[in-house]
C-alpha cells in the first residue's frame, strides 16, 4: 500500500473512532465537542478529531491511483481524488461542517445548493480542459451518482455553481492539488470509441468512489477499515481446493459418474495455463462444475497473474447451495470466500464479509448476476465502487443460459470489453451452453469462446442417465390424466407452469391416493417453508418411503433432488434439460430414469417462457427424436431463441454511447421486477424477527432474516392490503401479514392471497 494513504490512514485514525453513519451501515453516536481549528476540514468526528481537507484530498488522489485497474487510469485518477472535494472549501461548508459536526455534514442533498460540494470540482475539470469530461462526470456524482451528459452540462453551466468555484478556489490552502501537472494527455481519449470512454469512465467512477469511501472509513473506524486484510493468496487456496478434491476423489467409488468428473476435472486444470480470454466449460447436470470451474478458476489467476475469482450465479438457492461446497473445500481459509447478496445467512456473516463485499476486496466473491452486471451499467456509488476490483480477475458465470436475450448486446459488449481491455478471463459456465459466440448471425457474440472440456472425454454421452419420452401429437394432457400417471408412481417430481396449476394437480394426485401425501413446491411458499419441504423430501427417501411431488420452474434450478421418473410441461429446452436433472441425478438406478415431456392444459407465462416453449416445439417438429442432451442442440435452440427477441430492447447501446448514465440504469434491468413487491407472510418463526424490527429499526442483518420469511406478490395487491391495513409496515420497511391472517397462510401450498382479510378466527375472540 502506498506509504502516504498509510500515513494519512494513521493521522485519522489516532486515539480512536467511533462508528460511521448512513453510508457504512453503523450506528449513530451522540454529539461530543466540535473541533477548534481554523484550517479547512473535510470531516469532524464526534469525538473532535479533524480530518484536514488537503489531506483528504492527497489521500484520496494516492488510493484512486493505486486502485486505477489500467496504467491510463492512473495520473487521471490521481488528479481526480485531488479535485473531487474541492467545492468543501467554500465558506458555507465549512461553517456547516463546524457547526454539524459527523458524518453527515459532508453529504450532499438533492437539489441544495449549500450542500454541493462536488460541482465545483467538475467545473474546475473542464475549466482545466474540455477532454477532462470524464473527470467531470466522476467528481460530479461521487455522492449522488453518475449524471447524464445533459444534466452535467445544465449543472455546470449554472452561475452559482460558477460562483461555487470561484468561492472554493479562493479559499483553496493546498493549490499544488490543483494547480500542478496533469500527468497526462487528456486527447488521448479522443482515440477511444464512445463506449468504451464510457466504460473507462465508469472504472474512473469506481475507484474514485472507493478510494474516498477508504479514506473516510479510515478516519472515522479504524477497526472497521483494519478489517479487510484478507491474507490468504490465490496460491494458498489453490492448493487448498487441490488437497480437498484429492480426498474427495480417493474416496469416490469407481462409478462411471465419479470417472467423468476425474477427467472433467484435470481437463480443467490443464487448460488453466492458457492465456487470459472466454471460455466454456459444458458439463452435465451432475458433471461436478462447481468445484470444477473454481478449480480451473484459481488455477488460471494465479498462473496468469490475475487477482481474484468472481462466480456470478442467477439465483440465491444455487449461491447458498455453492457457498457450502466452496465452505467445505476451503476449510480453514473459507474467510476469504465472500458472499455478496441479499440472502446471506446472518449467521454466517463475519465482519470481514460485511466489509469486503462493499467493494469485493478479497480472493474469491461469490455474488449474483445482477450485482455483477450491476457494476457495469448501475450509477450510484455503493453499487459501483466495487467495479474496478473486476478488472483482472476471473468471472465464471454459471447457469449463463439465464441471462435474458432482450439485454445480450450490451450484457455480452460490457463482459468482452472487460476481457478486451480490462484483463478479465469469463467462464460460460452450464449444462446447456447458449451459443453466446461471436458468429455471422450474432457478431455482437463474445470472441475466441475456447471450450475447456475436449470432446474426447464424451461426458455427456458417458452421462446419459435419463431416456426423454416426447410428447406424441399436439394433444394436450389433460391434468386429470396427469394426476392420475403421477399416483400410479413412487418416486416421480410433475412440473408444471404456473403456481395454480402446482396447486390444483397437488390436490387431484390426493383424490386418487384418498389421503394427503403429495408434496408440493411454489413460489407462493416462503423460503423457509420451502427449505422444510425439501428436507421432508430427504427423509423419506432414506427411509424409502414414496415421495410424489408437484413444483413449479423454480425446482429447476439450486435445488438438489433425484427422482426416477420426471413430468415435465413442454418448455424452452434448457428449462427441460434442468427438469431432467432433477431425474436419476446420481446414476444409481439399474436403468435410466425417464423424462416425460407433456403439452400442459395452460401456457408458459407471456414472453420469454412462452417464446422458448415455440422454439422448442418448432425443433421437434423437425426432428421428433430430438437429443435433449446433445451440445448442438442447444446451439440451434439458443440461436433460434435470441432471433426471436432484439437483443437491445431498450436502445442501452445507443444511450451509453451518449454518456446517459442515468437512463442507462433506468433501462438495465436484469430482473424486471416493478411489478413485484415482497410481503413477510404468518409463518412460523417469522413473529421475533418482525418484533425485532419494530422495536430496534432496520439492520442488514434483521431484514436478510426475514426474507427467509418473504413471498413475492404482485405490487398492486400489496399495496392494496396496505391501503386497507391488512398489510402493516415493520419500521416503515417491510410489508407484513400480521398472525390474524395464519389462515391465509397454508400448511401445504402457502400463501393464499384471496384468504388476506378472512381473519383467523382465534384472532376475532375476546380476550
Amino acid at each position: 500500500m502506498h506509504a502516504h494513504v498509510l500515513a494519512c490512514a494513521a493521522r485519522h485514525v489516532g486515539g480512536g473512532g467511533s462508528a460511521m453513519k448512513k453510508d457504512l451501515g453503523l450506528p449513530e453516536q451522540p454529539a461530543v465537542p466540535r473541533v477548534v481549528t481554523a484550517e479547512p476540514l473535510a470531516h469532524v468526528a464526534e469525538d473532535g478529531r479533524a480530518h484536514l481537507l488537503r489531506e483528504h484530498l492527497e489521500a484520496v488522489g494516492q488510493w484512486a491511483a493505486m486502485l486505477a485497474p489500467r496504467e491510463d487510469l492512473r495520473a487521471p485518477a490521481l488528479v481526480t481524488g485531488r479535485w473531487h472535494d474541492l467545492g468543501k472549501y467554500t465558506r458555507d461548508f465549512q461553517i456547516r461542517i463546524r457547526k454539524e459536526n459527523g458524518f453527515e455534514a459532508h453529504l450532499e442533498k438533492e437539489g441544495a445548493l449549500e450542500r454541493d460540494h462536488s460541482t465545483a470540482g467538475a467545473l474546475w475539470s473542464l475549466s482545466r480542459d474540455r477532454h477532462l469530461m470524464p473527470l467531470a462526470f466522476a467528481i460530479a456524482g461521487h455522492h449522488s451518482g453518475l449524471p447524464d451528459a445533459s444534466n452535467l452540462r445544465n449543472r455546470v453551466g449554472r452561475t452559482e455553481k460558477q460562483a461555487l468555484l470561484s468561492d472554493a478556489r479562493a479559499r483553496c490552502d493546498a493549490p499544488a492539488l490543483l494547480d500542478g501537472p496533469l500527468g497526462f494527455s487528456p486527447e488521448a481519449l479522443d482515440k477511444l470509441e464512445p463506449r468504451q470512454v464510457e466504460l473507462w469512465t465508469r472504472m474512473l467512477f469506481s475507484v474514485l468512489c472507493d478510494a474516498d469511501f477508504l479514506d473516510t472509513e479510515a478516519f472515522f473506524d479504524a477497526n472497521r477499515s483494519a478489517a479487510r486484510e484478507v491474507p490468504v493468496s490465490l496460491s494458498q487456496l489453490a492448493e487448498r481446493l487441490r488437497g480437498f478434491l484429492r480426498e474427495k476423489q480417493r474416496r469416490a467409488p469407481d462409478t462411471e459418474v465419479n470417472r467423468v468428473r476425474r477427467e472433467v476435472l484435470t481437463a480443467a486444470v490443464e487448460a488453466a495455463v492458457q492465456r487470459p480470454g472466454v471460455f466454456s466449460l459444458t458439463v452435465p447436470t451432475g458433471g461436478g462444475k462447481t468445484l470444477t470451474s473454481m478449480a480451473f478458476a484459481l488455477e488460471h489467476a494465479r498462473t496468469q497473474g490475475l487477482q481474484r475469482v468472481i462466480v456470478a450465479i442467477p439465483y440465491t438457492s444455487i449461491i447458498e447451495q455453492s457457498a457450502e461446497a466452496y465452505r467445505q473445500a476451503f476449510q480453514g481459509l473459507e474467510h476469504a470466500v465472500i458472499e455478496h447478496h441479499s440472502a446471506v445467512d446472518p449467521d454466517r456473516e463475519t465482519p470481514l464479509n460485511r466489509v469486503a463485499s462493499e467493494n469485493w476486496d478479497a480472493p474469491i466473491i461469490v455474488t449474483t448476476t445482477v450485482q455483477l452486471l450491476e457494476s457495469l451499467f448501475a450509477r450510484r456509488p455503493s453499487a459501483c465502487r466495487k467495479l474496478h476490483r473486476v478488472a483482472r480477475s476471473v468471472i465464471v458465470l454459471d447457469e449463463a443460459q439465464t441471462l435474458p436475450a432482450s439485454l445480450l448486446e450490451p450484457i455480452l459488449d460490457g463482459l468482452g470489453a472487460l476481457v478486451r481491455d480490462y484483463g478479465c478471463s469469463v467462464v460460460i459456465c452450464t449444462a446447456t451452453q447458449p451459443a453466446l459466440g461471436r458468429r455471422p448471425d450474432f457478431q455482437e457474440g463474445l470472441p475466441e469462446v475456447r471450450e475447456i472440456v475436449p470432446a474426447s472425454v464424451r461426458a455427456f454421452e458417458r452421462l446419459r442417465r435419463v431416456r426423454v419420452r416426447w410428447p406424441s401429437s399436439g394433444r394436450k394432457l389433460p391434468y386429470a390424466e396427469l394426476a392420475d400417471a403421477v399416483a400410479a408412481e413412487r418416486d416421480v417430481l410433475a412440473v408444471v407452469h404456473l403456481r395454480a396449476d402446482a396447486r390444483r394437480l397437488c390436490e387431484l394426485v390426493d383424490e386418487r391416493l384418498g389421503h394427503e401425501e403429495t408434496l408440493h413446491l411454489s413460489a407462493l411458499m416462503c423460503p423457509e417453508h420451502r427449505s422444510q419441504v425439501l428436507a421432508d423430501i430427504k427423509a423419506r427417501k432414506r427411509r424409502r418411503e414414496p415421495v410424489r411431488l408437484v413444483a413449479t420452474q423454480l425446482v429447476e434450478a439450486g435445488v438438489d433432488l433425484d427422482f426416477g421418473v420426471v413430468y415435465r410441461g413442454l418448455g424452452g429446452l434448457d428449462a427441460l434439460a434442468q427438469a431432467a436433472g432433477r431425474c436419476n441425478r446420481e446414476g444409481l438406478m439399474e436403468g435410466l430414469g425417464e423424462l416425460r415431456v407433456y403439452e400442459p392444459e395452460t401456457q408458459p407465462p407471456r414472453g420469454v417462457p412462452r417464446a422458448a416453449q415455440d422454439v422448442t416445439r418448432g425443433l421437434l417438429e423437425q426432428s421428433p427424436d430430438l437429443d435433449l442432451f446433445a451440445p448442438e442442440s442447444f446451439q440451434r435452440y439458443f440461436a433460434r431463441l435470441y432471433a426471436t427477441r432484439h437483443r437491445d430492447e431498450k436502445g442501452i447501446q445507443a444511450l451509453r454511447a451518449k454518456f446517459q448514465f442515468e437512463e442507462v440504469s433506468k433501462a438495465f434491468k436484469l430482473v424486471e421486477d416493478d411489478w413485484s413487491a415482497s410481503v413477510v407472510v404468518p409463518y412460523v418463526g417469522h413473529a421475533p424477527l418482525v418484533n425485532a424490527l419494530r422495536e430496534r429499526g432496520p439492520s442488514r442483518e434483521r431484514l436478510r432474516a426475514l426474507q427467509r420469511f418473504t413471498v413475492t406478490v404482485p405490487r398492486k395487491l400489496r399495496d392494496d392490503w396496505l391501503a386497507r391495513e391488512l398489510a402493516r409496515l415493520a419500521a416503515e420497511t417491510v410489508a407484513y401479514l400480521g398472525p390474524e391472517h395464519t389462515s391465509a397462510y397454508h400448511k401445504r401450498f402457502g400463501l393464499l392471497p384471496d384468504h388476506v382479510g378472512i381473519f383467523d378466527p382465534s384472532f376475532l375472540i375476546p380476550a
